[in-house]
């Protein structure tokens, strides 16, 4: 990981980068729309106007994780709510979604499309670790804002060469300290096997849990890795079981999660504690196991679970629902997923909502200087807070177990800015 160091002329350069770009306008744009004189005067506007404001979004409708497709049912639920009530300072948002297929030169052509072809203010999602990884570059040379990536690689917030992108949840290695938290204080000895997949999504919260557990009672004894394009993980199970590890975390996308469970539930001969990241922690990876198969899975959330009773009576889980049922009336509402895309969107309606230039630049700074900023679908005591040397929005999770049909939350948030310090020290 980066040093303490790193991060700190990461956040300079991004700052120094922000000040000499702030009123730069892209090559071949015309200053159009909304742009104000003064501090506004020259920055970009394409794909907004007084009136309207263009999203684009890529995720994988189809191919190996195609189970987050649904993310991107809860963002356009959102922002079609949120049409219906005014828009977004008054701006009526259109989104547009493109299909990568979890590929990532697939994901640079929809990239590509959505920017020259579609016009769009900010490219809000791509979906994935290699996909998001695959077109940063593109999107930071041609200066459009890349805010909230679906995915929890460290480094969206570490970087020091794309100041146009930023993460949204907790970065895998947070997620991963709070699972060594977890385990140094339950069982201290833990001797933990790892499945994996084989990508940077995979290696960072891999990475993140052995530098938490350093110098613990608590071991990582077996590792094995999986391809995403690989049919299944049978054959990583099988060895993992031989470990006689007493902890098994899982370490994957939705597809290979409930392999990985299912697995884990035939073996009767091996019962390790079973740690499924969050990604794939949905209710929907669960099911096809076997709720009966999966009973005292742990994992860790920072949202509301839309399909946990405590949340009936609150009043954003039922403007959630009834948007749902109003604007997709097909999708399952307990679907985690449409709830994430719905707490994405709404905090990307925050972040637009603190522009102080409806531009391109406007969006760009805005987003990395939300101070303590309350998101109605996500859990208490988790806010969006960013600053000139924090480029993670989100940093603060609960423990989760399942039991009966239902994640139930257990233990206190972590905040793991305050339990570990700043990512990179």
């Amino acid at each position: 990981m980066h040093k303490t160091t790193a991060l700190r002329a990461a956040a300079a350069a991004t700052a120094a980068l922000l000040t000499a770009t702030a009123c730069g306008t892209q090559r071949g744009q015309d200053d159009q729309g909304t742009a104000a004189d003064g501090a506004c005067k020259g920055q970009q506007t394409t794909g907004i106007t007084d009136k309207t404001v263009k999203l684009g979004g890529i995720y994988p409708l189809s191919g190996p994780a195609s189970a987050y497709g649904a993310i991107s049912n809860g963002v356009a639920v959102y922002f079609k709510y949120v049409n219906d009530h005014g828009g977004i300072g008054g701006r009526k948002v259109e989104f547009v979604v493109r299909d990568d297929g979890y590929q990532p030169p697939k994901a640079v052509e929809e990239a590509r499309r959505l920017v020259e072809k579609e016009k769009v203010f900010a490219v809000f999602q791509t979906l994935g670790t290699p996909s998001t990884a695959a077109v940063w570059d593109y999107l930071n040379k041609q200066k459009v804002p890349q805010p909230f990536v679906a995915t929890g690689a460290s480094v969206w917030g570490t970087d020091t060469q794309h100041p146009w992108t930023i993460g949204w949840q907790p970065n895998y290695v947070a997620e991963a300290r709070v699972y060594a938290k977890f385990l140094k204080s339950e069982k201290p000895n833990a001797k933990v096997a790892v499945l994996y997949q084989n990508d940077d999504f995979g290696k960072d919260l891999l990475g993140g849990f052995k530098k938490a557990v350093a110098g613990s009672g608590v071991k990582v004894v077996a590792e094995e890795s999986y391809e995403v394009t690989d049919p299944s993980v049978s054959a990583q199970m099988a060895n993992l079981a031989r470990s006689k590890a007493d902890v098994l975390l899982n370490v994957t996308t939705p597809k290979f999660g409930s392999q990985a469970l299912a697995a884990d539930a035939r073996n009767t001969k091996w019962n390790p504690l079973h740690i499924v990241n969050n990604v794939s922690a949905s209710a929907t990876v669960l099911k096809p196991v076997g709720f009966k198969n999966v009973q005292g899975v742990v994992s860790a959330t920072y949202f509301k679970d839309p399909a946990d009773p405590r949340w009936a009576n609150d009043p954003e889980m039922k403007a959630y629902q009834e948007a749902m049922h109003k604007y997709a009336p097909d999708a399952d509402p307990a679907n985690q997923f449409n709830a994430y895309g719905w707490a994405a969107a709404s905090s990307l309606h925050k972040a637009m909502d603190a522009m102080k230039c409806p531009t391109r630049e406007g969006l760009r700074d805005a987003v990395r200087n939300l101070k303590d900023v309350k998101v109605d679908m996500l859990l208490p005591g988790v806010t969006l807070s960013t600053g000139s040397d924090d480029a993670f929005p989100i940093e603060t999770m609960q423990l989760m177990r399942f039991e009966g049909e239902r994640w139930q939350l257990f233990g206190q948030p972590v905040d793991t800015r305050k339990e570990f310090g700043p990512l990179g020290k």
